[in-house]
């Protein structure tokens, strides 16, 4: 008993693969001796290897077996050796190889490989879960990846991964395969209560992400939270596309709100895809040669045209001709914007 026990000891302890080929290699072979010792049960090589598996998989179907002596022994030590011992290691491995990769993807330790996804940085549990509402709301149904230094993934949903570790070091943003992801928002940290440490910390991952950038040639799209707009001057180095102001914005707001009744429900609208007319970006048309004609098609169709890229002003400039790579904005509700596009 005590040299059993010591054998099957070291088999649960060998790896995964190598106890499938030790499986394999065993079928393998009985299946050749059964055919051998059995031609007339097992014409076939097909015929011993079906009552191999059967056998060492479950309790056999009965449709073929053993009428030898030495075969009836030799399906014994089949069932007792690979059956229960060798079959119960396998499944036993799977079953540790699925925790311990379920426990990790939690943990944040596995590279995510997906390609085209939405990257995330930092950022309160709330604000994430407003940004992934939004994006799924708008139909986009990329995979999403946080990057934090929490322990475990802050928000729990199926196209959302988790990599844990500093945004600042290169081999976490790498983990997080950053030179394929569509863009990189970083977020401002909501627990320093200091807008210019807060600010150092998100530009010092800006920069970061514009060291990747550089040193493998890909072009990544950032966006950045800003908590004070006098700082964004210093993230510009950093080559940052887009900044969203934080605290600033929200004061404005306020303020606006308080001059003009009414203005925060239309940017509440322009800033969600959940309430009515919404904005889209569009490319411009092989017809269109001045921004009045875009504009006239367009609100014949039910959009209105606001901007070309962050320019406001094309209303005035309705007669100028319109460059093929500018990047337009038009608002409207998404079956019209799905008949411009379409």
């Amino acid at each position: 008993m005590w040299i059993f026990h010591k054998i099957f000891s070291r088999l649960t302890k060998i790896k995964l693969l190598h106890a499938i080929l030790l499986a394999f290699t065993m079928i393998l072979i009985s299946s050749i001796t059964m055919r051998v010792v059995e031609p007339n049960t097992f014409p076939r090589f097909i015929d011993a290897l079906w009552w191999t598996m059967t056998t060492v998989v479950t309790v056999g179907y009965g449709d073929l077996y053993p009428t030898s002596t030495f075969g009836r022994i030799f399906t014994m030590l089949l069932v007792y050796t690979i059956g229960i011992g060798g079959m119960g290691i396998i499944i036993g491995k799977l079953f540790e190889g699925f925790s311990t990769y379920h426990k990790w993807k939690e943990e944040g330790k596995l590279k995510y490989t997906g390609k085209n996804h939405y990257l995330l940085i930092g950022g309160s549990k709330e604000k994430l879960e407003n940004v992934i509402e939004e994006l799924v709301s708008s139909g986009h149904k990329k995979d999403i990846v946080i990057v934090d230094h929490a322990q475990n993934c802050p928000i729990n949903a199926d196209n959302v991964h988790f990599v844990s570790g500093n945004p600042a070091e290169e081999e976490v943003m790498l983990q997080a395969n950053i030179l394929e992801a569509k863009s990189v928002a970083i977020f401002s940290d909501d627990r320093n209560e200091h807008a210019e440490y807060a600010d150092g910390k998100t530009l010092l991952t800006a920069s970061r992400v514009e060291h990747i950038s550089k040193k493998y040639n890909r072009n990544i799209y950032t966006i950045v939270e800003v908590k004070k707009d006098k700082h964004i001057s210093l993230f510009e180095h950093a080559n940052v596309d887009e900044f969203i102001l934080s605290n600033d914005s929200v004061s404005r707001l306020m303020a606006q709100a308080a001059i003009h009744h009414g203005s925060s429900k239309l940017f509440k609208q322009m800033l969600s895809h959940t309430d009515g007319e919404n904005l889209y970006p569009i490319t411009v048309k092989p017809h269109w040669n001045t921004y009045r004609d875009a504009a006239i098609e367009l609100f014949d169709m039910g959009a209105t045209l606001i901007s070309d890229g962050s320019s406001l002003d094309i209303a005035r400039r309705h007669h100028e001709k319109i460059p093929k790579d500018a990047n337009l904005f038009i608002i409207c509700d998404e079956d019209t914007y799905l008949k411009i596009v379409g």
